[in-house]
């Protein structure tokens, strides 16, 4: 029965590593990588509920009872370009970070801001 769910492990393993590096990295690049992971396993985890069991593509033809909902999968293209958009937009911040403030790591970061003050 566990086998069976694999992707739903896969999904725990990949939030868990996403969410690992997050907390454990002060380099933002590293930052930016984690949640891009942290992402994706929230994706494949929408995409493993939406799937129906015997459930074909939304055409009606004859003998078909179940059909599949493609809205799920809709949205998570729709996520997957946001999240794209979102990743861009934070490596950007962190080349203007390294412009101004010399590093990306953020205690070193933190210690010019200190010091400004």
């Amino acid at each position: 029965m566990l086998i069976g769910l694999y992707n739903y492990w896969v999904v725990v393993v990949l939030m868990m590593i996403g969410f690992y590096i997050v907390i454990a990295n002060g380099n933002l690049i590293k930052k930016i990588v984690g949640l891009s992971i942290f992402q994706t396993s929230v994706f494949i985890f929408y995409i493993s509920m939406a799937k129906v069991d015997g459930g074909t593509a939304p055409i009606l033809a004859e003998g078909i009872k179940q059909y599949s909902n493609p809205l799920p999968h809709v949205l998570i293209l729709t996520a997957i370009v946001v999240g794209i958009a979102t990743t861009a937009v934070g490596l950007a911040l962190a080349v203007r970070i390294k412009e101004a403030y010399g590093s990306i790591e953020e205690e070193e970061i933190q210690a010019k801001d200190n010091l400004d003050c």
